[in-house]
């Protein structure tokens, strides 16, 4: 019989929320946190659950049964249904006598009840602790548990009670009874069954095992009718207090002995956090104890692979009242004598080492991580949890280990998303002006063209008047304001068609200091004004189109000379390079740019300038041509004294290539 390698618990990966709940109640940190998606590390999963029963979105799904047990059922082989004492915490609407029944009407040829089974486990069990006055020992009736030292105690694996658990003693008496070719069928409420079942040293004993969910799953199926169900009994041989092992604490019950705390014979400890704990102190040697009894859930009746439809204490409640019962009905000597019978049947098993520890990662490895993080000072390390993991220091070891990602912490995700807000704020500006440049660039371009021509008629004409006129002053001058003014209409539609139009790029290598000192000494630059170029390099050079980045470093220089024209002061160009871009700074000692109007100031047509000086399309146009090389511009402006020294400085960024 092979060994079955199939995951038990897996990620419905569309229904997965990255609430990183299921890594938080995880006890072996088997879930590992991919592009925000949940996933099961199935070499590290002990299959307790705890990610099934604490997943609000049903994303944990476990390996499906029903179809092989069906197959099972119209065998030709003699098939037997093991259920769990837990049943009767499961069952509400049905006695135990109409659970039995719905069992043979499914095709069970034999029911019976894993207690008898827990009763030969106990026995063995109290024989250990009466005999081994020395020993200590982990039980070992909780598969998960069990696989939780295997994998990460393995140093404890010597100290598993060789014990196998009651499924197991069920089965071999059942196989002791009725032979080795029948076909067995555990029913309980542990998911960690299915892992157990496929065990070396297992296979074989076990054939299938089912939860109680995918037991209603099968009778919903088979269209059984529940009203219709009579009366019936377990097989032979019957249980005893065995039955008690579903509750926490049943486990001393059954045995007939007590947790002593003077003694310390028997220690228990039950729940994820518990038997983590316990099994870390016993393996520092903390505590002195003969048995060490140990649930990965709070008892079965809790187990994943039965319902929510009920609290706690009343399923505890049932599992006493149907204990109750059977002591009614209850033959001692009956039970006494089977036994006798079956105290040949072996019951012994074995333990392997799996280390699936991971040695932690280089202290430096989890600065580095932790620096990402934001967390640079012990102080910035909340160990909030959010992540799933109780310290900050534990979730950069799990990234380094490649089973967590950033953006599982919480803090750090939140100054992600407070920078992504700014980032998104700043996108929408500049599509907005984007979306105003070219609603404006289409008006501006139908204007320009229809002005076009009237005015070069009345340019032409005024010219020819003022050449052949012989008249007075008054009216020459007359004729004179009106050239002036049709020249600076032509200038005004000559913008409108510059910010208009969608230039193709000419990009060519070209030396920046140089294109700067070109537009400098084209331009007209009052006594009072100083302009400086400051090279921050030997060879500043970039791809560009030097007629467009000139046209955009005139604008700027243009409009400080405008702002400092009456009082006079410095324009410096600082020219550079940095991160794989050019950049120029043109920085003015001028009054400085209002607040009000820093969001105005590349909005086609705004100007602060007085009527004559200027039409507000320059810098519009720059922007446009700045962007069309895939560069940035930043503006920073100061008009307070007491804030330090008033002036403007512009920021152009572009592409080197």
């Amino acid at each position: 019989m092979k060994k079955n390698n199939i995951a038990i618990i897996s990620t419905i990966k569309e229904r997965c929320k990255t609430c990183y709940m299921c890594v938080r109640e995880c006890p072996a940190k088997a879930i590992s946190i991919t592009s925000g998606q949940a996933e099961v590390i199935d070499a590290r999963c002990i299959n307790c659950g705890n990610c099934i029963k604490v997943c609000s979105q049903n994303a944990k799904c476990v390996l499906p049964s029903g179809y092989k047990v069906e197959k099972l059922l119209v065998g030709t082989e003699k098939t037997a249904a093991i259920i769990a004492p837990s049943f009767s915490a499961e069952f509400r609407v049905l006695t135990y006598g109409q659970i039995v029944a719905l069992l043979r009407k499914l095709g069970f040829d034999y029911v019976n009840e894993v207690a008898f089974g827990a009763d030969l486990v106990a026995k063995e069990y109290r024989k250990m602790i009466e005999q081994e006055s020395d020993s200590s020992h982990i039980a070992t009736s909780c598969p998960a548990v069990v696989s939780f030292v295997e994998k990460y105690y393995p140093e404890l694996v010597d100290k598993l009670a060789p014990i196998v658990s009651p499924m197991i003693a069920t089965a071999r008496v059942l196989k002791k009874l009725h032979g080795d070719d029948l076909k067995i069928v555990f029913i309980g409420p542990c998911i960690a069954k299915k892992k157990e079942i496929e065990r070396e040293d297992l296979l074989g004993v076990v054939d299938e095992a089912l939860t109680f969910n995918e037991l209603k799953e099968l009778v919903v199926k088979k269209e059984i009718n529940l009203d219709e169900l009579e009366e019936s009994d377990f097989d032979y041989p019957h249980g005893g207090k065995g039955t008690l092992f579903a509750v926490s604490g049943g486990f001393l019950q059954a045995a007939d002995v007590t947790e002593d705390f003077i003694t310390e014979n028997i220690i228990t400890a039950n729940g994820k956090s518990n038997f983590v704990e316990a099994i870390k102190e016993f393996s520092r040697g903390y505590l002195n104890t003969k048995i060490l009894e140990t649930l990965s859930c709070e008892g079965c009746i809790l187990g994943p692979g039965i319902s929510n439809e009920s609290p706690l204490y009343e399923r505890r409640h049932r599992v006493c009242q149907y204990m109750k019962h059977k002591i009614k009905n209850f033959n001692q000597q009956d039970w006494e004598n089977n036994i006798q019978k079956f105290a040949d049947v072996d019951l012994t098993c074995k333990f392997s080492q799996d280390n699936q520890n991971i040695q932690p990662p280089p202290d430096e490895l989890i600065k580095n991580v932790l620096r990402k993080l934001g967390k640079f000072e012990k102080n910035d390390e909340l160990n909030c949890g959010a992540c799933g993991y109780e310290t900050c220091t534990e979730h950069a070891a799990a990234i380094v280990k490649g089973f967590a990602e950033n953006e599982m912490c919480l803090p750090y995700t939140i100054e992600k998303l407070k920078r992504t807000i700014v980032d998104l704020k700043n996108i929408k500006e500049v599509l907005n002006h984007r979306e105003k440049l070219a609603s404006m660039g289409q008006l501006s371009a139908g204007i320009a063209h229809e002005l076009n021509n009237p005015l070069g008629i009345i340019l032409m004409y005024s010219n020819i008047i003022l050449e052949e006129a012989e008249c007075a002053d008054n009216t020459k001058e007359d004729l004179k304001t009106i050239l002036n003014q049709a020249n600076r209409c032509k200038k005004i539609v000559s913008g409108l068609l510059n910010f208009a139009r969608q230039n193709k790029l000419v990009k060519t290598r070209t030396d920046l200091p140089e294109l700067a000192k070109h537009c400098i000494d084209s331009l007209y630059i009052p006594d009072k004004i100083n302009v400086n170029i400051v090279k921050l390099g030997e060879e500043i050079t970039g791809e560009i189109d030097k007629d467009q980045i000139s046209q955009v470093i005139i604008n700027l220089v243009n409009n400080s000379i405008d702002v400092m024209e009456a009082n006079g002061g410095k324009i410096d160009i600082i020219i550079g390079e940095e991160d794989g871009n050019v950049f120029f700074i043109i920085k003015d000692t001028g009054p400085g740019i209002p607040e009000k109007h820093m969001k105005q100031i590349f909005d086609p047509f705004f100007t602060t300038k007085q009527i004559g000086k200027g039409t507000g399309l320059g810098l519009s146009v720059s922007y446009g041509i700045i962007k069309m090389h895939y560069g940035s511009i930043d503006v920073n402006s100061n008009t307070d004294p007491d804030m330090g020294e008033i002036g403007t400085s512009v920021k152009v960024s572009l592409p080197k290539k």
